[in-house]
């Protein structure tokens, strides 16, 4: 392609004041008529000619092929029914036509789901990052493959190109989808109270009034009627620390498009709200300061503390009204209270008849219908006042032997305390001899029931966990914790260690002995089991559509079994290992992208009015028949849809490859072409001049 250009030699001011001169001696040359005049007009518009620095360009240039994107919907309502199979086959025959369109380039732009369905489905990101090396003017249009749901719709005039858009919607007419909508949900609640969820029916093609199922955990609590459409207000008492699980179920209908969304979950997180511990020392001693510095530590812990300091065998006579004690509360705390405490300690406590009978059997009630009981022994439990030779008996998982041994002793870690959460990682307790120094008594005891994780000297039990029934059971069989909180010998982790074992009393759920627990990472599902056994068997994993996976779990520390499985469903799995059920969700607990799943026509169709494009439908109410639209090019227009057709808009774009520049007035060329003129113009004078004689 030929082409002129110019470029000046001179500044643009003298460029026109010469061509100003040109002008003149060429009106007056054209006044006078003489030849001599007009051709040095000629001779000065050369010149001028010249200093504009004319030059032939011939430019190569190549075709370039319009983009056509494909915009294929892989997102996870796509897999409902049988729209996968839809997508596939109309994905393979509309690139099959876009590519037979003479110079137009078909980019496949896949959009997977994105994280496990949260945010839901995001066709135009996906589309402006699939076209970021393409020049907008070299889009031919835009194809989405897709079931209509759309969630990052643009605004019609912030549409990211200027192209037509059709959409091909996958699905089918007159679709049918009940689904449970989360109008509310708690994230916390304090353990013991109710907590309220308020959920929504909502049914695409019918309204016939549902039955909702609510469990926790697993375990069935209660069914509900729940209209269509109206808000139902659903009680949950959180049972327990840590995670509770809470599902809401309508049963499905005849035709529905899937039972994914049938379910709803809410994980509220119980806290306590206020653990009330009551210590009762038997006698001032120096571990006394140790245990409520670790209770008042905690802001959490509302702590009772008494110290007996006046046994009733040390009566002197002293009136009542003149004594500065106050009154141990019996009847009120051990009677009427009881049940209000999480935790009772019995610190170096002996049988001195202050407590009656009555009321060591209220203890015992206590503990076996879900309290905590813990005894913080010294040489008093191996005596005549031992708390063994009460009714408290029939709960600690121990026996007094009558011996106190005095002698330098390491506390070690036993072979099942390297198994119970409790004492496995201890620090300083994973090396021989243990990182923490001597203690200095022990009280010499049989363990008859629970399970001893600490020894003393010659393998005598030094701590033991018990369950009770419903309730728990600790013995610490030496006083001399303290010498671990005063850095005596350096010390050792009294704070961690009496932390753990008040907490288990409490059931901490993570300090659960035999527990299974399930972590959802993206679409991998971890596996831990908690076991005191030396292996566990397989876990069973239910996937939210019924299907069931077995994994197996290797030991990744004593007591520590741990697994994975991928899982391409979002939604809760069911865990289960012999008596052990866990719930876990993979992906969110209700992801976008499932909470309306019915295909749509109407959502997209603004946008492709506004471009030109065409929103239709690719598969009748019934049969395998794909009704795909055929392509067709197009230079120009406002409407690129037909009955049975899409159009594309063709720009003619091209690319420059090469560019050859040819100067005028410049080299060998231009110096003939000036001399002859002025040549000519001086032949011209000389023969119009008179010679001389």
């Amino acid at each position: 392609m030929w082409s002129i250009g110019f470029n000046p030699l001179v500044p643009d001011g003298v460029f026109v004041g010469l061509g100003a001169a040109t002008l003149l001696v060429a009106a007056l040359a054209a006044y006078l008529r003489g030849v001599a005049v007009l051709l040095r007009a000629v001779a000065l518009a050369s010149l001028l000619l010249a200093l504009s620095g004319p030059t032939l360009l011939r430019e190569e240039r190549e075709g370039v092929n319009d983009v056509v994107a494909l915009v294929v919907d892989r997102s996870g309502s796509q897999r409902i029914a049988d729209r996968a199979s839809q997508t596939d086959r109309a994905a393979a025959e509309m690139k099959r036509r876009l590519d037979a369109v003479p110079g137009v380039e078909t980019r496949v732009v896949e959009v997977p789901e994105t994280d496990a369905g949260a945010e839901g489905t995001k066709l135009f990101g996906a589309l402006q990052a699939g076209l970021s090396d393409v020049a907008p003017n070299r889009l031919a249009g835009v194809v989405m493959l897709t079931d209509g749901i759309v969630h990052d719709m643009p605004a019609t005039q912030t549409l990211p190109f200027n192209a037509p858009l059709h959409a091909l919607i996958t699905g089918r007419p007159g679709e049918r989808d009940r689904r449970i909508e989360l109008v509310d949900a708690p994230r916390f609640g304090i353990v013991g109270r109710d907590q309220t969820i308020r959920v929504r029916v909502l049914d695409t093609g019918g309204n016939e009034p549902a039955r909702l199922q609510v469990k926790r955990d697993g375990v069935p609590l209660t069914t509900l009627a729940a209209p269509v459409g109206q808000t139902v207000r659903v009680p949950i008492r959180v049972d327990h620390a840590g995670p509770n699980v809470v599902e809401l179920e309508i049963a499905a209908q005849p035709g529905e498009l899937t039972e994914a969304n049938n379910r709803a979950v809410v994980t509220i997180e119980g806290v306590r709200e206020k653990l009330r511990v009551l210590l009762v020392s038997g006698e001032p001693h120096a571990g006394e300061r140790t245990w409520r510095n670790l209770l008042k530590s905690d802001a959490n812990v509302d702590l009772v503390h008494f110290t007996i300091l006046r046994p009733p065998e040390k009566q002197d006579g002293t009136p009542i009204n003149e004594l500065s004690l106050i009154a141990f509360p019996v009847r009120e705390l051990f009677g009427e209270k009881i049940k209000e405490f999480d935790l009772i300690i019995f610190d170096r406590y002996a049988n001195q008849s202050i407590l009656p009978r009555l009321y060591f059997d209220n203890v015992v009630r206590y503990v076996r219908e879900g309290g905590a009981l813990m005894i913080a022994a010294g040489p008093e439990y191996a005596g005549i006042g031992s708390l063994s030779s009460t009714p408290l008996s029939q709960v600690l998982p121990t026996r007094p032997d009558g011996r106190v041994i005095e002698e330098p002793f390491r506390a070690r870690i036993s072979q099942l305390g390297r198994r119970h959460p409790v004492t496995r990682d201890l620090p300083g307790g994973g090396q021989e001899p243990p990182a923490w120094s001597e203690w200095l008594r022990l009280v010499s005891a049989r363990a008859t029931a629970g399970t001893t994780v600490m020894d003393g000297p010659a393998g005598r039990p030094l701590m033991v966990l018990n369950r009770e029934e419903k309730g728990r059971v600790a013995v610490v069989l030496s006083d001399h914790a303290w010498l671990w909180a005063r850095g005596y010998k350096e010390g050792g982790p009294h704070l961690e260690m009496l932390r753990r074992v008040s907490h288990w009393l409490m059931k901490e759920p993570q300090l659960e002995e035999e527990a299974l627990r399930g972590t959802g990472r993206g679409r991998t599902l971890l596996i831990e089991r908690q076991t005191m056994a030396e292996r566990s068997g397989p876990v069973t994993v239910t996937l939210p559509s019924g299907a069931v996976r077995t994994v197996e779990v290797s030991e990744r520390e004593p007591g520590r079994f741990t697994g994975s499985v991928d899982s391409d469903e979002i939604g809760l799995h069911r865990l289960n290992e012999g008596a052990l059920i866990a719930f876990v969700g993979v992906g969110p607990d209700n992801p976008r992208e499932l909470r309306d799943v019915v295909s749509d026509t109407e959502r997209l169709r603004p946008l492709a009015e506004a471009t030109g494009g065409s929103v239709r439908r690719i598969a009748a109410a019934s049969g395998d028949a794909l009704r795909l639209p055929g392509v067709i090019a197009m230079r120009s227009g406002t409407r690129f849809a037909s009955g049975d057709s899409i159009g594309l808009r063709l720009n003619d774009q091209s690319i420059t490859r090469g560019l050859s520049v040819w100067p005028v007035f410049l080299g060998l060329a231009g110096l003939l072409l000036l001399g002859s003129i002025l040549i000519g113009t001086w032949l011209s004078e000389a023969r119009r001049t008179p010679s001389r004689a």
